[in-house]
């Protein structure tokens, strides 16, 4: 709870600050009326009502700015010492000395806290200088409270921070603790996808190996060659089991479940452009050929990503035309529309330009995205033409 108060009360500070000083507010008010027929002894200067009242506030006033204690104190002293030098008895307001010497103990370094409890004892003595009959035993009295209130703001700031720099310590250790097993997952993972690594690279070795021999042995020994088509078929299983752990060993995304659905490709372009959102047209030039699964993929979700952003930015009249281009030694990717163009609101942060590139770069590529000159948006991806091994 206790915390809970005080993050509220440095969030609103100004307000926290009129609520600690409302109840010194509430005494001074209340010694109004009785000051009015107060007559100063010793031929004292008498303020009458108004005058009370308006050196009341000015004594209360800095306490509103307690989050700069010294300067708060410095200015509550001055109008005090004024208020020694015009005559004027000592007010319930001036308990406002007191207030932000606390402050100062509480907040400031021990050199301002001893310097503001030395000004609040000068203020003592003089503030008996006036009296008809001082005594030791009051002054003595009045340091004893002052110095009271001092070590009071002494520790209680001694213990805050004590208590801030335990919270700063565990907040700390929690995140090199979060830090060093993060980094120990990861270097953990590494290390487990290198051995999976190896250990599908030997498979895959072994299957090439017993592909060749069956392809020797398929004249002159079919039994051999059986056995050879069985062990690859073997061999490959197993390949495919410690692929998927591998990719399980390094997915980040919190999702454990393997998808065994197979990737897309070019072959399921046309059901992309029919269900994309935005009317569209599909035009393919050249035969793709022997194109790897990865690029099929590449160009899938490049397509796919341009026609997202057609539907999300060009507005609700526009409309998408897909070229494909296999016919020379790039194959050309161009994805327009006739939305709005520049003038499109962008939200997002770029990550789908981002994901583009990085899947054109995997394959020695290159893409723009930008309004076109007429008007529209044009996405350009431009990939060396690969055959699958």
């Amino acid at each position: 709870m206790f915390g809970r108060v005080r993050s509220w009360s440095r969030g609103h500070e100004k307000l926290a600050s009129a609520l600690r000083v409302a109840p010194l507010a509430a005494l001074c008010g209340l010694f109004a009326v009785p000051y009015a027929s107060y007559a100063p002894p010793g031929g004292g200067m008498a303020l009458g009502v108004a005058g009370y009242l308006a050196l009341s506030a000015a004594l209360l006033a800095p306490l509103l700015w307690l989050a700069r204690p010294v300067e708060s104190f410095a200015l509550i002293a001055l109008i005090s010492f004024g208020q020694w030098l015009a005559g004027v008895d000592p007010l319930p307001a001036n308990l406002a000395v007191l207030v932000a010497l606390w402050a100062v103990a509480y907040r400031c370094s021990f050199q301002w806290a001893l310097a503001a409890m030395l000004v609040a004892e000068l203020g003592i003595l003089l503030a008996l200088v006036n009296w008809e009959s001082p005594s030791f035993g009051t002054f003595f009295g009045g340091s004893v409270f002052v110095v009271t209130i001092w070590l009071f703001g002494l520790y209680a700031g001694t213990r805050h921070r004590y208590l801030e720099s335990l919270e700063e310590r565990a907040e700390r250790a929690e995140r090199e603790r979060d830090q060093q097993a993060r980094m120990a997952a990861s270097a953990e993972r590494a290390r487990i996808a290198r051995e999976l690594h190896d250990v599908v690279a030997h498979n895959v070795s072994v299957m090439v190996v017993q592909a060749d021999g069956a392809g020797y042995a398929l004249d002159s020994d079919p039994e051999q060659a059986r056995q050879a088509v069985r062990a690859i078929s073997k061999t490959g299983r197993a390949a495919l089991a410690e692929m998927r752990r591998l990719v399980g060993v390094l997915r980040d995304d919190g999702h454990p479940g393997t998808d065994y659905t197979p990737q897309p490709g070019l072959a399921q372009l046309e059901e992309l452009v029919r269900g994309s959102g935005v009317p569209a047209r599909l035009v393919v030039a050249g035969a793709p050929g022997e194109l790897p699964e990865g690029q099929q993929l590449a160009v899938y979700r490049i397509v796919q990503e341009a026609l997202t952003n057609a539907l999300k930015h060009g507005g609700p009249e526009a409309r998408a035309l897909v070229e494909i281009d296999f016919g020379g030694p790039e194959l050309v990717v161009r994805v327009t529309d006739d939305g709005r163009g520049a003038t499109a609101p962008r939200g997002d942060s770029g990550h789908g330009l981002i994901g583009m590139r990085e899947r054109v770069g995997l394959y020695g590529g290159a893409v723009t995205a930008g309004p076109r000159p007429g008007g529209g948006y044009e996405v350009l991806a431009r990939l060396p033409m690969a055959r699958a091994a």
